[in-house]
């Protein structure tokens, strides 16, 4: 056991060797106790006392977490763990399991080689734990399996020891069916879950115990001293003969990858530059000699340092002073003011910080969460973060006193560079600013934190509901005239595939590839060549193509055309809200030929205009946001969870039974879903378990749309009459 100032130089003496680093991401859905797990993980490293592990709640340091029972925002922690003689460091993240703050966990993912995929025993694989694993294997991240809670399955459900080994065996087979499923070529590969093999462990976060097959055959405890023990309730002497922390820690360290050879893998998957290059090959070799390559996967806010920005450093090494520049950003560079590591709550300085660990510094004024920033002026940015669920929900917050608007402002905008699944609209005229979050209570917490954290007085509206807009059929071409007259654009829309919108939403199309890999994808999907190699730009889930031929100062002019189209698509003409899946396709283009008369007070309005007459055009319609529902509930009360769905306007295609529980999954739109946990506890006498996941958005049924877009436009303020094409097009 390694204590207070020795921990933090044992740390940074293991940070220098990749072999013996670990990155690690804790993963589950939502109480299957991953917080308690860290606890005692933390404990077991001397982070924190034994007694304090799973009460102290170490890793939810903010006091709405400690308050609610349930960890917000993912949490870093380096400890060291001895096995075999060899010390470890552990680079550790305890990530969210509320499907509103999954966004957390695509972040974390990024910066870890391997997760600790928890599930609870009793419950079995839930649909976040499903969402997690996919957001791991997607990042090529390796899971390993702990079965907590196991302690339940004899006290609470009374199973002997035969049918508690079955059940353990199922739900190893569910998690191993859910990696086939999503990445086959890993499973095969080695990454099938095996308890004999001990990438499976069982037990107790909560009393501080856990047993795996090696484990087992050291410490000679077997599964009849588990049933038995637990049982009896001895919880005590199992955690002394058998500790969750050494048990877990021993399979982190032998079974999960080194940043080494974790960095061989991953790289081509989250980096899309030339393997061959100097940053290439540094990446792929974890060389802390080589230029510095660090991906931000989150910002927090420091009152003392400023904003901190932690990431992971995939090569080179970084020191106070270094001069680094963050892609995407005008080329002038940031110089790091302080350097250091995560140790929960507390933030480190160290002299040093090589590559294969998790930074934590400050001075990077220009970086948001998934900037790519290096030591060299250009490099190919990493494959930005794909986040799986959409903001769904807007509230509408307003500065109690107007003494506190210029504060406000700031705030907003520190907020959503802390949270990039937020989307924050300000509005300065009106002093009415929009933020767009996951759910009901991600908005809850966030404006909580605004007025607690940030000590501004705030008004917030109810939560409304985001829409999308999106054509249902062909249009065009049409013709958008610039102001002069000089300048005509002709633009074709019709909808996306959705072959292709969903490769635009999985991140494998993206505007980061080289146009050939681009190509090649698309063609595959059903593309033709000629289209799939004209793509110009990707906005969102839109695409835009450049069909024309050998047209001068095309060119130099594409810029401008490509900022008209993200002004239209910014809010479409039926009640001003975002576009999305529109393919957009310029057939033909007329330009002056003197550059002053095709600038950008020309050409951007001519472009906005084709496109918002060619959205109404091509039928202009509303999307809504759809969450899917799954309810576990006793056999007698299922009747009362279906119509909780079907009175939705929510439909069901699935009804499973377990024994003497029932559960319905189904989906309905976040429209009808307000109120949903109140009605459910009271129409069911409390008896539900329930969860919800974001699953895209779908058209609004015809006979809602009209009712829908007005009551929108009158919220905002705009005429109550939809514009024609001609207003646009004048």
């Amino acid at each position: 056991m390694v204590r207070g100032k020795k921990m933090v130089e044992r740390v940074m003496e293991l940070m220098t060797e990749p072999a013996h680093i670990r990155n690690i991401g804790i993963v589950a859905h939502i109480d299957h106790g991953k917080t308690t797990l860290s606890d005692n993980l933390l404990a077991g490293a001397g982070i924190i006392s034994e007694e304090l592990a799973g009460k102290q709640l170490f890793m939810d340091s903010d006091a709405e977490e400690q308050a609610r029972g349930i960890t917000i925002d993912a949490s870093n922690v380096s400890m060291v763990h001895e096995y075999n003689g060899q010390e470890y460091l552990i680079n550790m993240i305890d990530t969210p399991g509320h499907v509103d703050f999954g966004g957390d966990v695509t972040r974390a993912m990024r910066a870890v080689d391997g997760a600790v995929v928890l599930v609870d025993a009793v419950e079995g694989t839930m649909p976040q734990t499903e969402t997690v694993l996919r957001q791991a294997l997607k990042e090529q991240v390796r899971p390993i399996l702990f079965i907590n809670k196991v302690d339940r399955l004899i006290n609470e459900l009374k199973v002997d020891e035969m049918e508690m080994q079955i059940r353990l065996g199922k739900v190893i087979d569910k998690v191993n069916k859910l990696i086939k499923g999503m990445n086959e070529e890993s499973y095969n590969n080695g990454w099938k879950l095996d308890a004999s093999l001990g990438t499976v462990a069982f037990g107790s976060a909560l009393y501080n115990w856990a047993v795996s097959a090696p484990y087992m055959k050291k410490s000679g405890v077997s599964f009849k001293e588990v049933f038995d023990k637990c049982k009896a309730g001895d919880m005590k002497s199992l955690a002394q003969s058998s500790p969750l922390s050494e048990v877990l820690l021993d399979m982190v360290v032998t079974h999960l990858p080194n940043p080494k050879d974790a960095q061989k893998r991953r790289i081509g998957v989250i980096w899309h530059g030339d393997k061959e290059s100097p940053e290439g090959k540094s990446m792929l070799n974890c060389d802390p000699n080589g230029p510095v390559s660090m991906m931000v996967t989150d910002i927090s806010f420091d009152p003392h340092a400023g904003e901190v920005a932690t990431g992971r450093l995939f090569s080179g090494k970084m020191k106070r002073g270094d001069e680094v520049y963050v892609m995407g950003t005008a080329g002038k560079s940031n110089r790091l003011q302080q350097v250091g590591i995560f140790m929960g709550p507390k933030r480190v300085e160290v002299e040093e910080l090589f590559c294969g660990n998790i930074a934590a510094v400050t001075g990077l004024k220009d970086a948001i969460v998934g900037s790519t920033i290096t030591s060299l002026v250009n490099i190919t940015p990493f494959e930005s973060l794909k986040h799986y669920s959409e903001p769904v929900m807007t509230v509408a917050v307003e500065a109690k006193n107007m003494k506190d608007l210029p504060k406000l402002v700031e705030v907003l905008r520190q907020v959503g560079k802390e949270d990039p699944t937020l989307q924050v609209a300000i509005n300065e005229e009106t002093g009415e600013h929009l933020i767009a979050g996951m759910g009901e209570l991600h908005l809850e917490i966030v404006t909580g934190r605004i007025k607690r954290d940030k000590g501004v007085e705030i008004i917030t509206s109810e939560p409304i509901v985001v829409y999308r807009e999106t054509a249902v059929q062909k249009a065009g071409p049409v013709e958008g005239k610039s102001p002069n007259r000089h300048n005509r654009f002709y633009l074709v829309l019709e909808p996306l595939s959705d072959e292709v919108v969903d490769l635009i939403r999985k991140g494998e199309v993206s505007m980061n590839q080289t146009a050939l890999e681009r190509r090649d994808i698309l063609v595959k999907a059903g593309m033709g060549k000629d289209e799939a190699k004209s793509v110009k730009d990707i906005k969102g889930t839109n695409m835009l193509f450049d069909m024309t031929k050998g047209i001068q100062y095309l060119n130099e002019t594409m810029e401008l055309v490509i900022e008209g189209l993200h002004e239209a698509l910014a809010g479409g003409p039926l009640a001003d809200e975002p576009v999305q899946n529109l393919k957009i396709s310029l057939v033909d283009v007329k330009l002056h030929e003197d550059a002053i008369h095709r600038g950008p007070a020309q050409v951007i309005p001519a472009v906005r205009g084709a496109v918002k007459a060619g959205l109404l055009m091509a039928g202009d319609s509303l999307l809504e946001p759809v969450q899917k529902i799954q309810i576990t509930v006793p056999t007698d009360q299922m009747g009362n969870a279906t119509s909780q769905i079907q009175g939705r306007r929510g439909t069901i295609f699935d009804i499973m039974s377990e024994g003497d529980t029932i559960t319905v999954v189904g989906k309905a739109p976040v429209a009808e879903l307000f109120g949903f946990a109140g009605d459910i506890r009271s129409a069911t006498e409390g008896r539900a378990m329930w969860s919800t996941e974001f699953i895209g958005f779908e058209l609004v049924p015809n006979n809602l749309v009209k009712e829908v877009v007005l009551a929108i436009r009158k919220r905002k303020g705009l005429k109550e009459s939809v514009p024609t094409p001609a207003d646009y097009l004048a």
